[in-house]
C-alpha cells in the first residue's frame, strides 16, 4: 500500500490540495489550475487515487468532482505530512532559523482539519527563545488560507517548565489535545 502514496509530483501536489483542505470536493480543472499539471496528468492521477481508494468522485451538473477519503488508511498520517510541508507549519520548518532557537513547535489537530475552535483554543504553540515579529508575520501571512484568526501562543523555556512542572490547565489542554509536533521531540515535550 505504501507504493501506492507518492508515485509522482502530481500525486504529490493533489495530496496537498485535497489534504490542506479538509472536506472540500474539487472539479478536474480546479485541481488543474491549483496543482499547475497537465489535465491529462491530473486525471490520470485522480483514477489511480480513485482506484486506490484515496479519493471519491461523483458527478454534479455536468462535472465530475473529487474529495479526500476521510476514512483513507493513511489520512491522519498524510495530514500531518502535509501539514510539515505546506501552508503555516511548512512555514515554520522552513523559516526556523530565522525565528530564533525554537525548542518545541506545534500545530493544533483542530487547526490541520480545519474544525472550528473555541476563543480560547490555542493553534500553534512555540516554545523557545523567539523572534516574535517574524513570527508574527508568518501567522499573518497564512491566516488567509485558513480562512480565519489563528491563535498562538509564544513561552520560553523556562515559563514552559514551570508551567508544566505546576500543572497548569491552559497548558495541560494544550498538551492534552491532537497535535503535529513541527519542531522537537514530543515525548520530551509531553514529560
Amino acid at each position: 500500500m505504501l507504493k501506492d502514496l507518492f508515485i509522482s509530483k502530481t500525486r504529490i501536489k493533489l495530496l496537498q490540495v485535497f489534504l490542506s483542505n479538509p472536506g472540500r470536493i474539487f472539479y478536474v480543472r480546479e485541481l488543474v489550475r491549483a496543482v499547475e499539471e497537465q489535465i491529462n496528468a491530473v486525471r490520470a492521477e485522480l483514477a489511480r487515487m480513485e482506484k486506490a481508494s484515496m479519493v471519491t468522485s461523483e458527478m454534479r451538473a455536468n462535472r465530475r468532482f473529487y474529495g479526500f477519503r476521510k476514512d483513507y488508511i493513511f489520512y491522519d498520517e498524510l495530514s500531518r505530512l502535509v501539514a510539515k510541508s505546506k501552508g503555516l507549519g511548512g512555514d515554520i520548518i522552513k523559516e526556523r532559523n530565522k525565528l530564533g532557537k525554537i525548542r518545541f513547535a506545534s500545530l493544533s489537530g483542530n487547526l490541520i482539519k480545519r474544525r472550528p475552535v473555541g476563543p480560547t483554543d490555542v493553534d500553534l504553540l512555540v516554545v523557545g527563545n523567539v523572534v516574535l515579529p517574524q513570527l508574527a508575520q508568518l501567522v499573518k501571512s497564512n491566516e488567509d488560507s485558513v480562512g480565519r484568526e489563528i491563535n498562538y501562543t509564544v513561552m520560553t523555556e523556562e515559563e514552559f517548565t514551570f508551567r508544566k512542572r505546576r500543572g497548569d490547565p491552559f497548558l495541560r489542554n494544550i498538551l492534552e489535545k491532537p497535535k503535529v509536533l513541527l519542531v522537537g521531540d514530543e515525548d520530551e515535550m509531553v514529560r
